[in-house]
Order: C-alpha cells, then structure tokens, then sequence
C-alpha cells in the first residue's frame, strides 16, 4: 500500500548482512499510517459507523478514486443516480455510469448511498415552466419506478435517498419551482399540497416514498436536508417524519448536507443542536447521516488549514459521541477541491495535488482516539 510522503519513517540505508546481501528493514508497525477505512472497521466492529466520500464517474481510474478506494468503505456516487443522469429524456433512459458504480464497489468491497433523490437536480425537461402538476406525477412515478425495479436487492446498496432539499432552509417554507430551467429549483411542489394537514406538505414527497416503499423494500429510505443545521429547519422536519408515519410509509434515516462554513462550531449551541438531533433520530428509530460533508475555506480564509481542521474534527465527534443509540453516517464531499462545484473553495480532506491536508490527519486522530 503506498504510504503518505509527511509520515515520519524512520529512514535506514541499506546495511551488508554477513551473507552480503542488501537488505532494507521494514518500518515498524506502529510507524505505519492506517487508513480511515482500516481505523473505522476495528474501532467500530459493531457496524454501526459509516465514514466514507462522494466522487463522481468521470474520476473512476484516476487518483482520486484510488484515494477513495484506500481510504473509505462507504461511496456516494454524486450525480450517478440522479434523474438527470439515469432519465435524461423522455422515454430515455441511461444506467452505464450506475452500474459502474455499483460493480466497482462490489470489487472493492464498499456499500453505496444512492444518491438519487426527487430534488432540485432532476432532468431539465421537468424543470419547464409549462410543465403541469399531472406531468410532474408521471415523470416522478416513472423515474423512481424504474430505479427501484432496477436496484432493489442490489447486495452493496444500503440506501436511497428519496427525497432531498424539501425544505427552503432561509425561510423555512418548502423549496418549491422557479422561472427557467437552468436556476437551483424544486418543480415537484407543483403537484400540489396536502391541504388536509395542518402541515400542508407537498405532495410529491408522499408519492416518492410510497413508490419507495413498495418498490424498493430493502434499501433503508432517507430524507436529505440542505443547510447550517437551523432549528426551525429541523423541527419542520420531524414534523415531516411524523406526518410520513401516520400515512403508514416508512422511513429509515435522516441525512444533513453539511456544506459549511469554516467555525460553525464556535457558533453557540450548533454542536449540542447536532447531538441532540442525532438523539432524536435513535429515539425514532432513525439513523442520522452527515451525507455531504465540506467544510468551506473560501479565498479570505485559504491559509487556515488547521482551522479548517478543527471544524472538521468537531462536527465529526459529535456524530460519533452519540452513536450508541442507532446508525450515524459521514460522507465527506469529494476527495478535493478540483472535483466540486467550488473548486475556489478548498472544503476537502485533500489538497489539489492528492495530499492530505491537516483535516485529514485530524480525522485519522479522532478515530484513534476511540479504541
């Protein structure tokens, strides 16, 4: 396995044994790095701990997955699953890429999150103005039917998340469609509202996970949020598993997009609102997933790596102090910066050249910490 340039080996030159051969020593054990992959399976054997990393199907075969394959047993495949990958066009339908992901993980041994949500990033022929609410219902229903007669029983996916983004996490109403195809929109509230709850849910979330749940009964199902963790975001969404549960559907986790900014755990109360939300999931029955995890250093901030580092570290042990209760999961959001949206904004564990960074080493420490 090839080891990192900054551990500190102890280096000997090559010694004449008395047969006069040259013989270099191996490294102590202890000396040796261990993978977070390698730290997560004896430290946590009980498999109730999920760390892994996001990438895309363009980077399978370059050093970015190779970091991925070495270091995480758990893969979200980005986009891979997504309507505007799988269902492009009507009556069109593209699986190449999915099913290399899943035969990929299959050899190197990961588990996949499928990632693969009635969200904002559907096709853009479904973000048309003129769509109509009965045009929304088929596209949906056709789209999650055939994805989950495809990949249900698949042996290495554990989860799919149904729906993702519901909620407008700055003004706490639910994300809904704007004009244009080429904005960050949610089209499906179009289908209306259930006007019987005091809720008043949309109603494509109920229709996702009933197709979900019928159709795909052995992958765990999630609901996906965006944001910086906000109360009233959060208490709305317990509202929403509730309102899934008296409508006899079920529900498995929840997962938060953890896209944030450098110090959100010195913000008061952020990290004792994480665990107790972690709580409240096991209370339920629910797993709690980190599912896209950066912390961003954005152009002013670009030299606090060791800051960058701790927040990392915190947020991280705070999903791990409260893992005896249920499933927690962390899934870090791409190997480096290079392989996001925000190439400027350097949120990874790794740096542009596929060298760890302080959060890296952090997160490496933190696991240790636990045996």
């Amino acid at each position: 396995m090839k080891r990192f340039k900054y551990l500190s080996f102890i280096l000997l030159f090559p010694f004449i044994c008395c047969n006069g051969s040259d013989i270099e020593p191996e490294p102590e054990p202890e000396q040796l790095q261990q993978t977070i992959r390698e730290l997560v399976a004896e430290v946590f054997p009980e498999g109730n701990v999920f760390i892994g990393s996001a990438s895309h199907h363009s980077l399978i075969g370059t050093e970015s997955v190779n970091i991925l394959d070495r270091e995480f047993s758990y893969v979200t495949p980005a986009n891979d699953f997504k309507q505007s990958y799988i269902h492009p066009e009507p009556g069109k339908y593209k699986y190449e890429q999915s099913d290399d992901w899943v035969q990929h993980c299959k050899y190197k041994n990961q588990v996949i999150r499928m990632h693969a949500p009635i969200s904002p990033q559907c096709s853009p022929w479904a973000r048309e103005d003129n769509r109509t609410a009965e045009e929304l219902e088929t596209m949906l229903a056709e789209y999650m039917t055939a994805l989950c007669e495809k990949y249900n029983g698949v042996s290495n996916i554990l989860w799919l998340d149904v729906v993702n983004e519901t909620i407008d996490h700055s003004k706490g109403g639910w994300f809904g469609p704007k004009e244009g195809t080429e904005k960050w929109e949610n089209p499906w509230p179009k289908i209306g509202f259930d006007e019987t709850h005091a809720l008043r849910p949309p109603i494509y979330i109920k229709q996702a996970f009933t197709i979900a749940n019928q159709l795909a009964p052995n992958l765990k199902q999630i609901i996906n949020q965006h944001g910086a963790l906000e109360e009233a975001t959060w208490e709305k969404m317990k509202e929403l598993v509730a309102y899934l549960r008296e409508n006899n559907l079920r529900i498995d986790g929840l997962g938060w997009q953890a896209h944030i900014d450098l110090g959100w755990e010195k913000i008061p109360g952020n990290i004792e609102r994480l665990g107790q939300i972690v709580r409240w999931c096991h209370a339920n029955n629910l797993e709690f997933h980190i599912t896209e995890f950066n912390v961003w250093l954005k152009p002013e901030n670009k030299y606090k790596l060791n800051e960058q580092a701790t927040t990392f570290e915190a947020i991280t042990k705070a999903i791990l102090d409260n893992r005896s209760g249920g499933v927690v999961g962390v899934n870090f959001w791409h190997i480096r910066a290079n392989d996001t949206q925000n190439k400027d904004w350097d949120g990874c564990l790794f740096n542009d050249q596929y060298e760890p960074k302080p959060a890296y080493l952090k997160i490496n420490e933190l696991l240790k910490s636990y045996k």
